[in-house]
């Protein structure tokens, strides 16, 4: 029982471990048990032959001598002459007894003819069982290899898939990135030109009109408005305005 289990976990580890090669063992060891079922099975149709020539030799022989028993009756039977019916009654009487002699003989041979022509369909039956068996197992062996074919190439398609879904999910973090950083250096360039528009237009609103600079008059009163003097002319009057601004 233990060994049985030992045996049983062997070729369940085996199958796990590589299905096709394990399948492809069991079909040889089949194939193994076909061959020599087969090899019975030509013994048993030789066996069978023999026994059966035998039989209807026997057969032959014992319908043979009835005919001759049955003859040599018939001329005793009609034999006048006594010394010649004597002599065919006493041949009548070897013949009879051969023939009971040889009945259980006659019996024996048709029956071991019978028993090799029983045993001969019987193992006949087997090997044609064992062929469809082999053949059934060899049809869905084939069929578990195209399955596995097929499911292996979807498996690999499948990866494929994945990996090029992987790949475009990259892209698309890096283009979102990508996005985020044009959107940013957009927003500060915008920013940078509103300023500069911004500055330029206080720029130009501060900057003298024309009439203020071309017209004399018109400047000296806005630099006075301004708070600022005109700048001082002479040695004297500059030590003055520093004289004015340290106090």
């Amino acid at each position: 029982m233990k060994a049985n289990r030992a045996f049983n976990a062997g070729i369940e580890a085996l199958v796990r471990w590589d299905p096709q090669g394990a399948t492809e063992a069991e079909l040889r060891t089949m194939e193994q048990h076909l061959d020599e079922l087969g090899m019975q099975v030509a013994q048993a149709r030789q066996n069978y032959d023999r026994e059966q020539k035998e039989a209807d030799a026997i057969q032959a022989l014992s319908h043979q001598r009835m005919a001759a028993a049955e003859a040599l009756q018939n001329q005793a039977n009609g034999e006048t002459d006594p010394a010649r019916k004597a002599a065919l009654e006493k041949s009548l009487t070897t013949l009879l007894d051969m023939m009971e002699k040889m009945a259980p003989d006659v019996d024996r041979e048709a029956h071991e003819a019978a028993d090799a022509k029983l045993f001969l369909e019987q193992i006949e039956a087997a090997y044609a069982e064992a062929g469809g068996k082999l053949k059934t197992a060899r049809s869905e062996l084939d069929s578990a290899q195209r399955d596995m074919a097929r499911a292996a190439q979807r498996r690999e398609v499948a990866q494929r898939q994945a990996e090029a879904a992987r790949q475009a999910a990259g892209l698309s973090q890096t283009t979102n990135s990508l996005n985020i950083a044009l959107k940013a250096m957009n927003e500060n360039a915008a920013k940078d030109l509103a300023s500069a528009d911004a500055a330029a237009a206080k720029a130009k609103l501060l900057a003298p009109t024309r009439p203020e600079k071309d017209d004399p008059n018109i400047a000296a009163a806005m630099e006075a408005a301004s708070g600022q003097g005109p700048a001082p002319v002479g040695i004297a009057n500059r030590l003055a305005a520093l004289k004015a601004k340290l106090a």
